[in-house]
């Protein structure tokens, strides 16, 4: 799948010390640059480079110990000899760093590598080179294994990559199948997937019937059976039976594909908090080296330091003058949760959109295809006004078949036996948003449209409300079918509540969040389907319009809202809400989707929850891991502006918070509710 390039502007990572952090790049980029120079020879360092580096470090210490120490006949040599040890370890160690170090000082560009050029090069000059040889050798090794922690967070989304196989088996005329790449597949071919095989397209099930898991996408452990006109989801794993599936999108356009392309774009945006971490490091950097200079140049005077004390302390600071732990103390936090949350099933577009769920206060649910299952059945239906039923049963499917929307495909699968091919023809559709659809069938506009509608056109009867009310105590929906003349027919729909729906709106009480229902269907069924969610709010009777009105007062009076919803009429609410959740991102349509900030794969309602609670983790995390590197920076400033720091204690104080960060943001990998 192509990948954007990252811009110039994130290239520098604010601060100008730290590579984009990015898992889905297939190079694992230096943690440390921009521009992915290494400390060997033009290659990232290699254990054995670095162990020599570190063991010569060690023997350029060992002469410079003897030396000042034993013998004086010796002390000469010892020297020289230390100094060309020094010298190697740093060649074997950072020659890489070097290069990039004068590169970026000619650029006037204060990355890490140009600042531990400076510091080991000044550190040489005023006799300390075995220590620099350390320093670099030290340095080294510190980044080779943050860049393996790195590594690790990387491998998520090459997990994702690789769960649609790479070849499918497609089946000839003949009934043989050839074995071909995934992506040379094009849409209406048949695949034959063998038992324990993985899917490696999305498709519809044409022969067969097998469970399936389709964990790997949605992360419902329990599995789902199939069988014809099902659909079929790369990635996913057939459990028993051989299946016949025809393909329905390209290898590029599947739903893994789409899942990985929204994590990228996800992991190219950035939270506010690192946008935050970004701007305070620009300012950061630029103060620590004009402090370190300052320290260089007034210690001697002000605090009685040699030149010499006052030099190698100013060239500590300039070690830790590099904000790379705090950079990446953001990235890698928020990367890490998007993924644990895909692998969920749960679909988060971005930092912000993670970020922003922490603080919801209300959480606004539709009711159809949210809280109940959206697969509704026709439980009832009669012909009204003496109205012939065979007439109106053709005519109702007729519209209801040109619908969509679920209750009128509830309508148009109770009627569709009953019809048989004898249905007829509807001309000039057009579809009347929060009410119903209309046409014209043999000359004569027909109308499915809720009660809504039929209260505008004032046709409401006493006894046509008695036998609404009488459906809708029992928590169905009434839809009614019209002429010119009135109502002619009344059909009543069930849609069960979904299982998970009580207690995942125990946990989103739980987690301080009002609960809400809002839909187009009439006031008693919805308020009669959310009391037995456990929902005390409910409002019915809510065009698209009103549901934006609604969501706006609620974020007025309760806080930071959520909307929740899978069709076409949510949209605008899921646009309008702080955070917008797309129900069944298997089944929600295509603009619910692209409007929502968080898509659930599944329908599961107990990951709206989820959410909320992983929000919250990653912010702590966030703020622990921006807690750990300024205090462990400033703590080394103060020893360095008490004269109490050593270089290879920088080193430590850069890299090794670089790698606590690092750790402690991967945690999140392994996140459950």
């Amino acid at each position: 799948m192509p990948r954007a390039a990252p811009s110039q502007a994130d290239a520098s990572c604010g601060a100008g010390c730290c590579a984009p952090f990015s898992l889905a790049a297939a190079p694992a980029p230096h943690a440390h640059d921009h521009d992915h120079a290494s400390h060997g020879h033009g290659l990232l360092p290699d254990w054995p480079r670095i162990y020599a580096a570190l063991g010569t470090a060690l023997a350029a210490e060992a002469c410079h110990w003897f030396g000042g120490n034993g013998s004086a006949t010796y002390a000469g040599l010892l020297h020289y000899l230390g100094m060309g040890l020094a010298v190697a370890a740093i060649a074997l160690a950072g020659l890489g760093v070097y290069k990039a170090g004068l590169r970026d000082l000619l650029r006037l560009h204060l990355g890490i590598h140009a600042l531990m050029t400076v510091a080991v090069t000044g550190a040489f000059i005023i006799g300390q080179w075995p220590e620099a040889a350390m320093v670099m050798a030290l340095y080294a090794a510190a980044e080779r294994i943050e860049e393996q922690a790195l590594d690790k967070a990387r491998m998520a989304i090459r997990k994702l990559l690789q769960l649609a196989p790479e070849t499918a088996d497609v089946l000839q005329p003949d009934g043989s199948t050839r074995r071909m790449a995934a992506s040379q597949v094009p849409p209406g071919s048949v695949l034959c997937v063998a038992p324990g095989a993985r899917v490696p397209l999305d498709g519809e099930i044409t022969e067969g019937e097998s469970s399936v898991d389709q964990a790997p996408i949605t992360g419902e452990s329990a599995l789902a059976h199939k069988g014809p006109g099902d659909a079929l989801y790369a990635g996913s794993i057939n459990q028993d039976g051989e299946l016949h599936m025809r393909v329905t999108a390209p290898a590029g356009d599947s739903l893994i594909a789409r899942i990985v392309h929204a994590v990228e774009q996800a992991q190219a945006s950035k939270a506010p908090t690192q946008r935050f971490v970004d701007r305070f490091a620009q300012v950061y950097t630029p103060i620590v080296l004009v402090l370190a200079i300052a320290l260089g140049l007034l210690a001697p005077w002000v605090m009685d330091w040699s030149w010499h004390q006052a030099a190698y302390q100013a060239l500590a600071l300039l070690v830790i003058a590099c904000p790379c732990a705090l950079v990446l103390s953001t990235p890698v936090t928020v990367v890490s949760a998007l993924t644990a949350a895909a692998r969920r099933g749960i679909l988060i577009k971005g930092g912000s959109a993670l970020e922003s769920a922490r603080q919801l206060k209300a959480i606004a649910l539709d009711k159809t295809g949210t809280l109940t299952r959206g697969t509704p059945r026709l439980a009832d239906w009669q012909a009204w006004n003496q109205a012939p039923a065979n007439a109106m049963a053709r005519r109702a499917y007729a519209l209801a078949s040109r619908s969509d929307h679920p209750v009128s495909r509830a309508i148009a699968a109770g009627l569709a036996e009953q019809v048989g091919h004898a249905f007829d023809a509807a001309q000039s559709l057009q579809a009347l948003p929060g009410r119903g659809v209309q046409a014209r069938i043999r000359g004569e506009t027909w109308t499915l449209a809720n009660l809504r509608w039929v209260d505008e056109q004032g046709w409401e009867t006493g006894i046509l409300k008695a036998a609404l009310i009488r459906q809708e105590e029992q928590g169905r929906t009434v839809t009614l079918l019209a002429n010119s003349r009135g109502v002619q027919a009344l059909f009543a729909v069930a849609d069960p509540l979904r299982p998970q729906a009580r207690e995942a709106v125990v946990r989103l009480l739980a987690l301080g969040l009002k609960p809400v229902v809002l839909s187009g269907d009439n006031t008693a069924t919805v308020r009669a389907l959310a009391a037995e969610a456990g929902i005390t709010d409910a409002r019915g009777n809510m065009l698209p319009e009103d549901k934006l009105a609604t969501l706006a007062q609620m974020q007025r009076d309760i806080g930071p809202t959520a909307m929740a919803g899978d069709g076409i009429n949510d949209a605008p609410a899921l646009a309008k809400a702080d955070t917008g959740i797309a129900m069944g991102g298997m089944h929600a349509t295509g603009m619910a989707m692209e409007t929502a900030d968080v898509v659930l794969m599944n329908d599961d309602l107990r990951r709206i929850p989820e959410v909320v609670d992983l929000s919250r983790r990653a912010h702590k995390v966030l703020w622990q891991n921006i807690g750990l590197a300024l205090g462990i920076k400033l703590a080394f400033l103060a020893l360095a502006v008490s004269g109490n720091a050593s270089m290879w204690l920088a080193v430590l104080a850069d890299t090794g918070v670089s790698l606590l960060v690092v750790a402690n943001g991967l945690r999140l990998r392994h996140w459950k509710a």
